[in-house]
């Protein structure tokens, strides 16, 4: 009996799995995962799905292609023997110098930063990589040289996939101010826009093409996914799974949730992690802005936490966005700030409508961003910001902690509790952009204190969660008690 594990390449997302069923049923329960949370999902509590995972298909053998690196480790571990289809594994010739080369050749505006060179020769050499590129690091350089490389070596034809109808036409700008305002042949597609033309680059929101045919798909030798992150979401994994025959496919993300099974997705979907550089590093290099944390632990009266002491999760958020007294108080901390602030939210309409009007005082402009203000509001809001001081933008999270970029913030608040690493870091990466003599930048982080005795509230659980994220990515901050009245 023969323990050979033999690997197929099947298209450019799947690979197949040959070997003896024990063998398979092994690799089967090393590629299976208990999806986080799962216990909440209908499905589960009707016990239709067992709350995992399974990324080797065993009826078909079939796995992401992305994950090939992982078989190999695992049968080598194992002394499992492996034969392997040729090309599955590409090894590139590159110059170790091809980005700076290629912003030389393009006449870029800038000169690639060495660690934007070497993840453009590590994506070249590999043909496909997830890049952990934090915020301010320049992955939309990184992108541009990327997508010129194939159009201008091969002809190849770029789909960019964005979250946002912001980060459209964000990107887009981008490349032109990279190829010194010289035009490039971009289509942009969001809400309403024909998604049929014939360009060298096509930049979309994945909301725009998830619902398209297959043969859309086919006209892309290469698939950029921004803020990778995102791309778990049925949705988006099945873009990537019609394009079956796109050979390059480069993710990019500035953090990942720190699940084992969110990463694997995205490798098998994109290929391995490579780590571009830390914030850290970028803001010992003076990259980036100096950076402080401010968390604000609200304290409350006694007969307030008795109050609250047996709120579900739902009834205490409800109960904080709404209460007077703090939406005062961050009115007022805004206000006494100096520079450009940012205040981020959770809830659009008893939250941020509440807010805006308490917001609205002599002495600073006061910019509501949310769902349903379109992109090019948003983008001149971002626009002004970059321009002027004493701006306060009161943005939805969904809107504005992700992937924008305004290079001119001094203060950003958070006025909702969130537990959500991605969405944390993503937030704390509006302030870290320097602009116009702007060197250092605060986060305040509101504090709930609704314990009562013993009993740890949510908000105060989920600021604990917050801190193991300080930690593990070497922020300083500091602890301040305010009392507040209920």
């Amino acid at each position: 009996m023969s323990d050979q594990v033999t690997i197929e390449k099947v298209n450019e997302v799947y690979v197949t799995i040959q070997a003896e069923p024990s063998v398979k049923m092994e690799l089967s329960d090393h590629f299976t995962f208990k999806v986080p949370g799962a216990e909440f999902h209908p499905s589960y509590r009707n016990k239709i799905w067992d709350g995992k995972i399974r990324l080797l298909n065993l009826m078909t053998g079939r796995i992401y292609s992305g994950l090939v690196p992982y078989i190999l480790k695992f049968c080598n571990t194992r002394d499992y023997p492996v034969v392997m289809d040729k090309g599955i594994m590409p090894d590139n010739q590159v110059d170790d110098n091809a980005g700076y080369d290629l912003a030389k050749e393009f006449n870029a505006v800038f000169v690639p930063r060495d660690y934007q060179n070497d993840a453009v020769v590590h994506a070249l050499k590999s043909d496909r990589a997830l890049l952990l590129s934090p915020t301010a690091s320049g992955k939309s350089f990184i992108i541009y040289l990327l997508t010129r490389f194939h159009l201008e070596s091969s002809s190849r034809k770029t789909l960019i996939i964005v979250p946002t109808t912001s980060l459209v036409e964000q990107m887009a700008s981008d490349f032109i101010e990279y190829n010194n305002d010289q035009e490039l042949s971009i289509h942009k597609i969001r809400g309403g826009v024909d998604k049929n033309a014939d360009a060298d680059i096509t930049i979309s929101t994945w909301q725009s093409i998830y619902k398209l045919k297959r043969d859309w798909f086919e006209k892309f030798d290469v698939v950029v996914g921004d803020e990778a992150h995102l791309f778990k979401a049925k949705s988006l994994t099945s873009v990537l799974e019609k394009m079956t025959d796109c050979k390059y496919r480069y993710g990019f993300t500035g953090t990942l949730d720190g699940t084992k099974t969110h990463r694997l997705v995205l490798e098998g979907l994109f290929g391995c992690v490579y780590e571009v550089t830390k914030t850290k590093n970028l803001i010992e290099e003076k990259t980036l802005a100096e950076f402080d944390i401010k968390a604000i632990v609200l304290q409350y009266p006694d007969e307030i936490r008795k109050l609250n002491k047996n709120n579900s999760y739902q009834e205490e958020i409800d109960w904080i966005v709404r209460n007077e007294s703090r939406n005062k108080y961050i009115r007022n901390l805004a206000h006494s700030l100096n520079g450009n602030t940012l205040i981020l939210f959770q809830f659009v309409e008893k939250h941020g409508k509440v807010l805006e009007p308490m917001l609205k005082k002599d002495g600073k402009s006061v910019h509501f961003i949310h769902g349903g203000i379109s992109a090019d509001d948003r983008e001149e809001v971002r626009r002004i910001t970059e321009s002027s001081d004493n701006n306060i933008i009161l943005a939805s999270y969904g809107t504005f902690s992700t992937g924008v970029n305004i290079k001119r913030l001094d203060n950003i608040i958070f006025a909702s509790p969130s537990k959500s690493k991605i969405r944390n870091l993503q937030s704390i990466g509006r302030v870290l952009r320097k602009g116009n003599g702007s060197d250092k930048a605060t986060l305040y982080d509101l504090v709930d204190d609704l314990q009562w005795k013993n009993k740890k509230n949510f908000a105060v659980k989920h600021f604990m969660e917050r801190v193991d994220i300080y930690n593990d990515e070497e922020f300083e901050f500091s602890i301040y008690n305010v009392n507040i009245k209920g």
